[in-house]
C-alpha cells in the first residue's frame, strides 16, 4: 500500500486534485510545460493524511464539533482547532508511512536540503485559492526533521484562519485532505511573484512582477517592500525600485535568517529589464496552459528562472464572452436594477430572455456592451448624459475609458440620427387615464399568462414559454408605457432644473412629488402598515409572532383570538404583493408568498412603533407637503420678471410629474408578477422531474439554464456534475465585487467623484432625496436580520423593492449602489427621506451604531461620532 503515500511530482498531473491536493497538482503540470522549470521532489498523498487523522485519538470527534460552529463562532473555533492540531502533531507516524517518505528521499538525496509545503484538496482552486492557509517550512534537513515538518503540515490544515474559511465558503472539513509536497530547496539570488493580470484593475493585458533579493519568504510576509515592474504588452510601462533593506537567506544547518543587505545594493533592481521581460513571457505560456490568470511564485537561480508555485488569481472579475477580438465596454445590470448579488443559471437565462437588450454573463452576473452606442458620435454624448443623471460614477468610468486612445474608435452612424439615449419620440398628455389604462392592460396580460399556463407541462410547457416570453418583451417595450415613464422623469428634471435656476432651489421635485398617487413600490411599504393595525389589538397574536421560525404559520393563525382576522389581512398583502423578495430580478429568490416568516420581523416592528392609521396620515401628510411646496414655488416664481409664465410653466410641470412619476415603479411590479407565474409553473414541472427520479431535489433546475432544463424535461437525462459544478461556481461568486464598467481587457472601472464642496472627512455620494437628518446609523446587509426603530438611518449596499417596508420606520438613507431613478431614490424621495447614495464602502466605513448625518440635498454622509 504504501504507493498511494508517496508519488513522484513528475508523475502527478492536473486531475490527481484529490490524491495530492492542489498545489502538487499544478506543480506537476507546470513540470509538463516546454521551458518551465520546476525543483525535484514528491508528494506525500491524501491517504497519509487520512490515515492520520483516522487514527488519531479522537479527532473526529473534534471535526463533527468543528462542523457544528459558524464562521463568527471565533473562541470555539480557536479552541477547537488547536486541539485538532495538537493531536495531530503527536499522532506518531506509523513505520510503513514513515518507510515510505525515507525511500523517495534517499532516491532524491537524504541529506539534501528540501522545502516542505502544504497541499490541500481545496487549495489554488479557479474559484479559490486558500493562499497562506496552511504551512510552508524551507531548508529542512535530514530525514527526521522532514517527517516533523510532514505532520506540521498536516496540522496546518485546521489553522484558525482555515478553519473560518471553509466555515464561510461551505467547505466540509471531513471532505478536505491534505498532501504534502516535499521539494529540493533552491537558493536563489532572487524570487518573488508574477502576477499575469493586474491584481488590481484586473487587466489581462496588464502583468506584474514583485521582486526582493534572497529567498520569496522576506517579500511573501511583508517584512521587505520588493521593486515592482509594471508590464504591458511586451514592454516595460512602469518601475518602482524599493530600497531593500534585508533578505532572507538558508543556514547551512538547516532553517533560515534575515540578513542585511549590503547598502551599496540595497536600490540596485532585483532584476534586469530582460529577466523580467523573459519571466513574463515564462508566464504568458503557464496561463495559457492553466487556462486562466496566474499568481506565480519563481525563484531566479543562475541566470534560470525555477518556477515553485502557480496558482489562479480568484479575485479578478470574469469576463463575458465574446465572439471577437475587439474592445469591450460592458455596463453592469445589477448596479441599475439594485442587485449586485450573483444569480443561479435558471436565474440569469430567463432575465437574458425577457430583457430588451442583449444581456452577457459573468461571475454570475449581468451586463450589457454599451460600445456601439459609445462608439456612435451621435449617440455618445445622449448616452453619457443619461448615464450621468442616474449614476455619476457610471459616467466617469465611461469617459475614463473613452480618454484613452483608440478604445473605442468612432464608427460611422448609419440611418438617421434618433432621439438622444431615454428620450421618447413624442410627448403624451397629462391625462391620469393613460396610467390606468396601461395599469388595466399589464392586469389583464397578466390574469391571461396565469390563466393559458395553469395546465401545461413538459415540453408543451417551455414552448409556451418562450411565446409568454415575447408577449413579455412586447409588454415592457409598449411604447405609450415608456413615453409615460418618460415623461415624469422629464419632468423631474424640468423641475430641479428650472426651479434650481429660477428660485435656487435644489432638488425641488423631491418635496413636489411626496404621495405623488398610483406607486405601487411606497404603496406596499403602507399596505405593511396597515396589516400591523389588524395585529396590534391582539395580544395572544402578536405574542405568537415573537416566536415564529418557519412559513407554515398562517395555518396555526385562527386558532388564536383575533387570529383568522390576522391570517386574512396578511393573506390579502400577500395576494398583491407575495411574488416580491430581495434579489427578485432573480427567479431562483424564494418569494413572500413562499417564504412569508420574512415578513414577520418588520410587521412585528411595526406594530411597535407606529399607532393605528399611521398609513393614512403619512399618506396625507406628505401630500399636503407637496401642496405646499407648490403653492410656494408659484408665489415666488409669480414675483420675478416673466414670472406668471414661468409660473405656468411650472403649474403644468408639477401636474404632469404627479401625474406620471408614480408608474416608474409600475413596471418593474409587472415584470416580477409575471415572473411568478413562470415560477410556479417550472417548480411544477422540477416536481414531476424529481418524481420521475430525474432529478434528485426540486430546487436542482435552479442550476440549468433555460435551454438546458427545456433539454432535460424532453429527454429525461440530467448531468448531475453540472448541476455540482454550477452549485460550487455559484458559491464562488459571492466573493466577487462586480464593477459598474468592466472592459474586455478585464479591468474593472469604479469612476471617482470629482467634487471639492465636501466638507473633509465625508462620504461622498450622489444626493436623491432632499434635506438633511442626523441619527443612528443600522448598517444591515439582509433584510431578514432588520430590527429598526423610528429616527435609524438605513444604511446598506442596495436596496430593491422588496426593502420599502423598512423605508417607512426610517428616517434617512444610505446605499452603496444606486442612482437618481433607482428604488431606493424613487421611494425616499416619496416617503421625504433625505437619502444619499452610490456611496462608495459605505457599509465597510459606517459602523452600525455610529450617529452620522446624511444630506440628502448635498450629496454627502458626516459620520459624527
Amino acid at each position: 500500500m504504501s504507493e498511494q503515500y508517496v508519488v513522484d511530482l513528475a508523475e502527478v498531473d492536473r486531475t490527481q486534485v484529490a490524491l495530492v491536493g492542489g498545489k502538487a497538482a499544478h506543480l506537476g503540470g507546470l513540470s509538463r510545460i516546454d521551458g518551465v522549470r520546476v525543483p525535484a521532489g514528491f508528494c506525500v498523498t491524501t491517504v497519509a493524511f487520512r490515515r492520520i487523522v483516522a487514527e488519531g485519538p479522537a479527532i473526529g470527534d473534534l471535526l463533527d464539533q468543528l462542523s457544528h460552529l459558524g464562521p463568527d463562532d471565533r473562541e470555539p473555533i480557536r479552541v477547537l482547532s488547536a486541539e485538532v492540531r495538537q493531536r495531530i502533531e503527536k499522532t506518531a507516524i506509523p513505520g510503513d508511512l514513515a518507510a515510505a517518505i525515507t525511500r523517495a528521499l534517499v532516491v532524491l538525496g537524504e541529506q539534501s536540503a528540501y522545502a516542505v509545503r502544504s497541499s490541500a484538496t481545496a487549495e489554488d482552486m479557479p474559484t479559490a485559492s486558500f493562499a497562506g492557509q496552511q504551512d510552508t517550512y524551507l531548508n529542512v534537513i535530514g530525514a527526521a526533521a522532514i517527517l516533523t515538518h510532514v505532520s506540521r503540515c498536516w496540522a496546518s490544515l485546521f489553522t484558525e484562519r482555515a478553519v473560518t474559511y471553509r466555515l464561510r465558503n461551505g467547505f466540509d472539513h471531513r471532505k478536505v485532505g491534505m498532501a504534502v509536497v516535499v521539494q529540493q530547496m533552491v537558493f536563489p539570488q532572487s524570487a518573488g511573484v508574477l502576477f499575469t493580470a493586474d491584481p488590481v484593475s484586473g487587466n489581462r493585458k496588464v502583468a506584474t512582477v514583485d521582486a526582493s533579493f534572497g529567498l520569496g519568504e522576506a517579500l511573501v510576509s511583508g517584512r521587505v517592500n520588493p521593486d515592482v515592474f509594471t508590464v504591458r504588452e511586451g514592454a516595460i510601462v512602469a518601475r518602482s525600485i524599493a530600497a531593500k533593506e534585508v533578505a532572507v537567506h538558508a543556514l547551512p544547518g538547516g532553517g533560515t535568517q534575515e540578513v542585511a543587505i549590503d547598502p551599496q545594493r540595497r536600490e540596485q533592481p532585483a532584476l534586469t529589464d530582460a529577466q523580467v521581460l523573459r519571466l513574463v513571457r515564462l508566464g504568458r505560456r503557464i496561463e495559457e496552459r492553466a487556462g486562466c490568470p496566474q499568481d506565480i511564485e519563481w525563484c531566479l537561480v543562475d541566470d534560470d528562472f525555477q518556477i515553485v508555485q502557480s496558482r489562479p488569481i480568484t479575485t479578478l472579475f470574469p469576463i463575458p464572452a465574446a465572439d471577437d477580438q475587439d474592445n469591450h465596454i460592458y455596463l453592469s445590470v445589477g448596479h441599475q436594477q439594485m442587485m449586485t448579488d450573483p444569480m443561479r443559471p435558471l436565474g440569469l437565462s430567463m432575465w437574458q430572455l425577457t430583457a430588451m437588450a442583449p444581456m452577457h454573463e459573468a461571475g454570475g452576473r449581468l451586463f450589457v456592451d454599451a460600445t456601439r452606442m459609445l462608439a456612435s458620435p451621435a449617440k455618445r454624448a445622449g448616452f453619457l448624459e443619461m448615464a450621468g443623471r442616474t449614476d455619476p460614477l457610471t459616467r466617469d468610468a465611461l469617459e475614463t475609458v473613452l480618454d484613452r486612445p483608440d478604445f473605442v474608435p468612432a464608427l460611422p452612424d448609419t440611418g438617421p440620427v434618433g432621439p438622444p439615449a431615454g428620450a421618447t419620440s413624442a410627448p403624451i398628455e397629462t391625462d391620469p387615464a393613460i396610467v390606468t389604462q396601461l395599469i388595466e392592460r399589464s392586469e389583464a396580460s397578466i390574469a391571461a399568462l396565469r390563466h393559458d399556463i395553469a395546465t401545461l407541462t413538459g415540453p408543451a410547457l417551455f414552448d409556451f414559454l418562450l411565446e409568454a416570453f415575447a408577449q413579455h418583451k412586447r409588454d415592457l417595450g409598449d411604447p405609450l408605457s415608456m413615453q409615460a415613464i418618460m415623461a415624469g422623469m422629464q419632468a423631474t428634471w424640468w423641475l430641479n432644473d428650472r426651479l434650481g435656476e429660477w428660485l435656487g432651489e435644489k432638488n425641488a421635485a423631491d418635496t413636489l412629488t411626496l404621495s405623488a398617487p398610483g406607486n405601487v413600490t411606497s404603496e406596499m411599504g403602507l399596505a405593511l402598515l396597515d396589516v400591523a393595525d389588524v395585529l396590534r389589538p391582539h395580544p395572544e397574536v402578536v405574542a405568537f409572532l415573537r416566536g415564529v421560525e418557519d412559513d407554515g404559520f398562517l395555518d396555526e393563525l385562527p386558532k388564536l383570538a383575533g387570529g383568522t382576522e390576522a391570517r386574512d389581512a396578511i393573506e390579502a398583502y400577500l395576494d398583491r404583493y407575495g411574488m416580491r423578495c430581495v434579489g427578485e430580478i432573480d427567479i431562483t429568490r424564494p418569494r413572500w408568498r413562499e417564504r412569508p416568516a420574512a415578513l414577520v420581523p418588520v410587521l412585528l416592528d411595526n406594530v411597535a412603533n407606529f399607532a393605528p392609521g399611521a398609513a393614512q396620515r403619512r399618506f396625507e401628510q406628505g401630500r399636503q407637503e407637496a401642496e405646499k411646496k407648490a403653492q410656494e414655488v408659484l408665489t415666488r416664481l409669480r414675483a420675478l420678471p416673466d414670472g406668471e409664465q414661468k409660473a405656468d410653466e411650472t403649474a403644468r410641470m408639477i401636474d404632469r410629474v404627479r401625474t406620471f412619476v408614480g408608474y416608474r415603479e409600475y413596471p418593474k411590479y409587472g415584470i416580477i408578477s409575471r415572473y411568478f407565474v413562470y415560477k410556479q409553473a417550472v417548480l411544477r414541472e422540477a416536481e414531476r422531474l424529481v418524481r420521475a427520479n430525474v432529478l434528485r431535489e426540486q430546487e436542482d433546475v435552479f442550476y440549468l439554464t433555460f435551454q438546458e432544463l427545456h433539454d432535460v424535461v424532453r429527454s429525461h437525462q440530467v448531468d448531475d456534475t453540472l448541476i455540482q459544478r454550477r452549485k460550487d461556481e455559484f458559491r464562488s461568486y459571492h466573493a466577487l465585487t462586480p464593477p459598474r464598467v468592466l472592459t474586455s481587457d478585464g479591468e474593472a472601472v469604479t469612476g471617482a467623484y470629482r467634487r471639492d464642496d465636501v466638507p473633509a472627512g465625508a462620504l461622498v455620494g450622489l444626493p436623491v432625496s432632499a434635506g438633511t437628518v442626523e441619527g443612528r446609523a443600522r448598517v444591515i446587509l439582509d433584510m431578514a436580520q432588520a430590527h429598526l426603530e423610528p429616527g435609524d438611518i438605513l444604511v446598506t449596499a442596495h436596496t430593491d423593492p422588496s426593502w420599502t417596508p423598512l423605508f417607512v420606520a426610517i428616517a434617512g438613507l444610505v446605499t452603496e449602489v444606486g442612482g437618481l431613478m433607482t428604488h431606493g431614490a424613487v421611494i425616499a424621495r416619496e416617503y421625504g427621506l433625505p437619502a444619499v447614495v452610490s456611496v462608495v464602502d459605505a457599509t465597510r466605513l459606517i459602523s452600525d451604531g455610529q450617529r452620522i448625518r446624511v444630506h440628502g440635498s448635498d450629496g454627502y454622509v458626516e459620520i459624527l461620532r
